[in-house]
């Protein structure tokens, strides 16, 4: 089949998933823009990154399931790849952060959780 020769539904419904895509990419961009401070600006991004992904991923087996006539699954990668790597880095970043701005002092920042010494059962009181 010809790319030409996909279904209406087809098209439309690919068309609708990409500019859900594009509306999650102007609102990660506006929330970098427009929040306040680190903390808050790092979730909108991570947020509307991987629900633009899923989209463009969703359309992307849409299309290319109907042109080939067959499911075509090798695309979900792409997002399970995503759902994996983005909460990690999001993490990470939100720890660098924490480290410099306990590092400056900076007031309302709580100090690190000290590990618990753990008591052996004999010296148990």
């Amino acid at each position: 089949m010809n790319a030409a020769d996909a279904p209406l539904w087809v098209e439309v419904l690919v068309a609708l998933l990409l500019l859900v895509s594009a509306v999650m990419a102007l609102t990660s961009a506006i929330g970098l823009v427009r929040l306040r401070d680190f903390f808050a600006r790092m979730h909108m991004p991570a947020l509307t990154a991987t629900l633009g992904v899923w989209c463009v991923t969703l359309a992307a087996v849409v299309y290319f399931s109907a042109l080939r006539q067959g499911l075509s699954l090798s695309y979900w990668l792409v997002s399970i790849l995503m759902a994996i790597t983005v909460p990690v880095t999001t993490v990470m970043l939100a720890r660098a952060a924490l480290f410099r701005l306990r590092g400056r002092h900076d007031p309302g920042i709580p100090p690190p959780v000290q590990a618990r010494s753990v008591r052996a059962p004999d010296q148990a009181g």
